[in-house]
């Protein structure tokens, strides 16, 4: 297992700690200090993956976040899978397991690599949108076909045996970026005082510095690292977070850090330690020290492996001590492609050619070059490259000064690496994320970050500046600025100083030509991950598609997993030259968070497996499981659904329970509504708004009952709120839908309303809920308080702030029973004391708890609705004969006026609610069951409504329903018949939906 590219010397890798991996089954040799795409190319892996569309044979392009095609699947075991693994930026293991993620059976040997050869012609841009359409019976044939042949990587099949963190961070500077401009920066802020936080995707800080032949201060520029990063980390306040790529920057400044902490240790993660953590970071100003990705030209057969971008070439050379070849062919616009000629030379390989596509290039690197007898032919292009699995040659031809045409007669060079750079692109992924637009500058031949809102700073590579000196300078300015921003004073910093290399101009040129028009000629690519080629973006602008975004969603160009980090500018190019425009007129496409890749498991956190949804208890949880509850789950909750005693069915509880609340009273765990606590000087403003009924008038002291509906008119949430103060009020809702309606208060208090003074806070958990109804009621509360309950100083939708049991409470006079009913609420910690000293006192009484079930069968006795159950966001309060509970008075429009008012909702014949009662009186309607005229009609019947709601009442000794039926609240005693699906037919008698207490005499004794 010999490392055929491997130098015996050079690099930053530990040639004493050899590492062995596999690939696709064979095992190879490493070292610490690899990526796994340093060491593949170190053992002679040619072929990585194969292409997405044309399943042609691919290589290694480049040695970071850029890659396109180094995109592999790692695991030893089905548990460890991680799909979709940049090479690049893999840090080799010992034991580490990868495989391609594409190419059948194998990635050498692939049968869809025929339509490589075919596939120009019959897979053109959009060929799916008009291959794909007929005939209508083959659309499942071609979806299963299509997504068999698409997609790279596969997820695991098991649990993921490893943990992930979320961590919230803030500070004065987040720095993005720990290259030379990123560290002076970081410098300047710690030595002043600041929080800093400097994160960078690599694994060693350092940026270009790790891999060039540079000094600082006649030293190697490493050594200027290792002592920057060493003081950084003396400071108590500066967080230091390598192996962390900033993929999202946000409004505010709010920025989000994918850390991978021991990726490069093993499949899984030590114990205890997490695998990946996601850092939340708020900071007061933010510097992109980003830096920039070299661009490769577009050229006929550019993708044949091989092909790399100059810098990389030079990067595994000087980093990890790998020539990937063994001769060399550089095409280039610009001075910075002669460095891997030097380099390579330098490593004792055969430099074959640098062809310059510039007539009369000038400067240090080029000067070097012929010193060194390379030979460097000008004024010209690698226009096209042979061979299949691996690059056996090139084909040189003169070009035009203006590069848009082959001028002269082609040249055959063999060589089995081409080294292609068009210059470099600034990395302005981030400061896009923003909504900044991007301007072009025509100096550097790229996209510089535009005008930004946000407390941002640009240093370096991002800037277009790539002359080390100048990209120190930057990175100081923006430190010292950050600080002086913050309110520090600036500490002294001395910079290295670097030596300054004459460089020539390079040429503004981005697709090279063939002597063949580009439709005809050998495929050019410019995306190499989705197969995107420059025939196919002139393609696009002859069919019409002007705008660069349509042209990206119609080529899929920057679709994959690197963005078009690679290809994107060059895309431009060739649609601009097509559309006969510049690129700024153009433009380009706007990159959205994340800049790479992100694990689920990072995103989700510790927020998996008993944590994904957590399971919520009341104060009174454990009284209710010691006396044998059942319970059921209502959003997050536990609640308990009845309470069975020795040999009893659910029905017999249920009867018994029902029962006992009508005779005497009964006590219900009703901790779990949600309660928002609603505070500000219009706060009653906005309850009007938000409520259907009105709020104006209600009193300190009192409770309303209020329907919330959404813009359609439609009911979506319900609740009892009360008057705590002329500013103050509670706002009590559905038990799953707490959280909703808090997010949909904050929406339209964001949105709607922002000039309103209110505030929202969620306290559903802060209070303990008791509720006990039944005639007796009364006589038990009095038992544990001495205030005075009477009707005439408590009235039914009062509310008092009382002692029970010794415990401030607030106690509520409202009922969803129908009975006399208190609701005695008191901080959660006293909620379990006040409970059973309820249950000393109500012993008398035969006090007995009542679950969820038999709540629903109380309060359908009464024809009270539950939103959620007998609303489905297709009815209205009309709908529900709640008419009562709408205010079209009120100053102020509320939500779901015009919704209601709509020509569908005003409509004669729409489904009402009525109750419902069976001509048998034993028989129960199943819910959901449909609604027919004539039960006699031939399937499909015409069904007329539906029931949300039945029950048996042991109160009342028949069954009960509630339901809709259209026009229902006209047909008062008309019979409705309901189909079951055993075939029998239950009739039923349209009716009011309160069965019991019509006048509501009970609740208000």
């Amino acid at each position: 297992m010999t490392q055929q590219n491997r130098l015996q010397s050079g690099g930053r890798i530990d040639r004493s700690k050899p590492l062995t991996f596999t690939y696709n089954g064979k095992q190879y040799k490493g070292f610490q200090g690899d990526t796994l795409a340093s060491a593949m190319l170190a053992n002679g892996v040619n072929v990585v993956s194969r292409s997405f569309k044309y399943s042609r044979p691919r290589g290694i392009v480049a040695a970071g976040a850029e890659e396109p095609n180094a995109i592999l699947q790692l695991g030893a075991t089905e548990a460890t899978q991680v799909p979709n693994v940049r090479a690049t930026q893999q840090e080799l293991f010992n034991g580490l397991v990868s495989q391609s993620t594409n190419g059948w059976p194998n990635v050498d040997t692939d049968v869809m690599s025929v339509l490589g050869k075919v596939g120009g012609k019959m897979m053109p841009p959009g060929f799916y949108y008009k291959t794909f359409m007929f005939p209508e019976s083959l659309w499942n044939t071609y979806e299963s076909l299509i997504r068999k042949a698409a997609g790279m990587g596969r997820s695991p099949l098991e649990n993921d045996p490893d943990f992930y963190d979320h961590i919230n961070q803030h500070c004065d500077v987040m720095i993005v970026g720990a290259g030379p401009a990123g560290l002076a920066a970081a410098l300047a802020a710690a030595r002043s005082g600041a929080r800093v936080i400097l994160a960078d995707e690599q694994n060693e800080f350092g940026g270009s510095l790790l891999s060039t032949t540079e000094k600082l201060d006649g030293k190697p520029a490493s050594e200027w690292v290792s002592a920057v990063t060493e003081e950084l980390r003396s400071y108590d306040d500066v967080m230091l977070l390598p192996r962390s790529t900033v993929n999202g920057y946000h409004d505010h400044n709010f920025v989000t850090i994918h850390e991978r902490c021991t990726d490069h240790l093993s499949d899984i993660a030590p114990v205890n330690q997490a695998r990946q953590r996601l850092h939340k970071v708020r900071a007061k100003w933010v510097v992109l020290a980003t830096g920039a990705h070299e661009r490769p030209l577009v050229y006929s057969n550019n993708d044949v492996p091989g092909c790399m971008v100059s810098g990389a070439v030079s990067t595994y050379i000087n980093r990890y001590g790998v020539v990937p070849g063994n001769e060399l062919v550089v095409t280039t616009t610009n001075d910075y492609g002669y460095q891997s000629a030097l380099d390579w030379h330098d490593a004792g390989r055969k430099v074959v050619a640098v062809v310059d596509t510039r007539a009369n290039p000038e400067g240090e690197r080029i000067d070097a070059a012929r010193q060194r007898g390379i030979n460097v032919i000008t004024g010209s292009a690698v226009i096209d490259v042979q061979g299949a699995k691996r690059v056996s040659g090139v084909s040189v031809a003169p070009i035009s000064a203006d590069g848009n045409k082959v001028s002269g007669s082609v040249t055959k060079l063999g060589t089995d690496t081409v080294a292609t750079s068009g210059g470099w692109s600034p990395v302005i992924h981030l400061s896009s994320h923003t909504g900044s637009r991007p301007i072009w500058n025509d100096k550097i031949v790229g996209f510089v970050p535009g005008p930004t809102v946000q407390k941002q700073l640009t240093a370096g590579g991002i800037n277009g500046s790539y002359n080390t000196n100048s990209v120190l300078s930057e990175g100081l300015d923006a430190g010292l600025k950050a600080i002086a921003e913050v309110g520090l004073n600036a500490a002294e910093v001395m910079l290295p100083q670097a030596e300054d290399v004459k460089e020539g101009a390079p040429m503004t040129l981005f697709h090279i030509p063939h002597i063949k028009p580009t439709s005809q000629a050998p495929k050019q690519f410019v995306d190499y991950q989705t197969d995107v080629t420059a025939a196919g973006i002139e393609l696009a602008c002859r069919e019409g598609f002007e705008s660069i975004e349509h042209v990206k969603r119609y080529t899929a160009m920057g679709f994959g997993t690197d963005q078009g980090k690679l290809g994107n500018i060059n895309g431009m190019a060739v649609a601009a030259k097509a559309l006969n425009k510049t690129i700024p007129e153009t433009g380009t496409t706007i990159f959205r968070p994340n800049y790479t890749p992100i694990t689920f498991g990072a995103i989700a956190g510790r927020n998996c497996g008993a944590l994904f949804d957590p399971k919520r208890y009341s104060a009174m949880q454990m009284w209710h499981v010691e006396r044998g509850a059942k319970f059921e789950d209502v959003g997050q909750w536990k609640r308990p659904w009845y309470f069975p005693q020795t040999g009893e069915s659910m029905q017999q509880s249920l009867d018994r329970e029902c029962l006992a609340v009508r005779d005497s009273v009964g006590i219900l765990d009703a901790s779990t509504l949600g309660k928002i606590d609603i505070q500000g000087k219009d706060a009653r403003e906005f309850l009007g708004r938000i409520y259907s009924n009105a709020w104006a008038k209600l009193a300190v002291g009192k409770c309303r009952y209020g329907l919330m509906c959404g813009e359609d008119g439609m009911v979506f949430d319900d609740g009892v709120s009360a008057c705590l103060g002329d500013n103050h009020f509670l706002m009590t809702t559905t038990t799953g839908g707490a959280a909703r309606v808090l997010e949909w208060l904050e929406l339209y208090h964001q949105t709607e309303w922002p000039e309103l003074e209110v505030y929202f806070n969620t306290v559903t958990d802060h209070w303990s809920t008791l509720t006990i109804s039944g005639p007796n009621s009364r006589k038990l509360l009095a038992e544990l308080t001495d205030y005075d309950l009477s009707n005439d100083n408590f009235a039914f939708m009062d509310w008092k702030q009382i002692k029970v049991a010794g415990v401030p409470a607030r106690v509520f006079r409202i009922s969803f029973t129908g009975e006399l009913t208190f609701e005695i609420n008191v901080q959660a910690n006293y909620g379990m004391h006040v409970w059973e000293k309820l249950f000393e006192a109500g012993a008398k009484y035969n006090l007995t708890p009542y679950g969820t079930e038999t709540m629903h069968i109380l309060r359908a006795e009464k024809g009270f609705i539950i939103a959620g159950q007998d609303t489905d966001g297709s009815v209205h309060p009309f709908d529900l004969g709640m008419g009562w509970c709408v205010a079209n008075k009120k100053p102020f429009s509320y939500v779901g006026k015009r919704g209601m008012n709509r020509e569908d909702c005003v409509r004669e014949n729409r489904k009402q609610m009525v109750g419902l009662k069976t001509k048998d009186p034993k028989m129960v309607i199943p819910e959901g069951a449909q609604a027919v005229l004539d039960p006699n009609e031939p399937i499909p019947m015409t069904m007329v409504g539906h029931v949300t709601s039945s029950y048996w009442s042991a109160n009342l000794g028949h069954s009960i329903a509630m339901g809709f039926i259209k026009g229902g609240l006209d047909k008062m005693g008309e019979t409705v018949y309901y189909p079951l699906v055993d075939g029998t037919v239950i009739e039923a008698e349209i009716c009011s939906p309160i069965f019991l207490d019509p006048k509501g005499e009970r609740q208000n004794v």
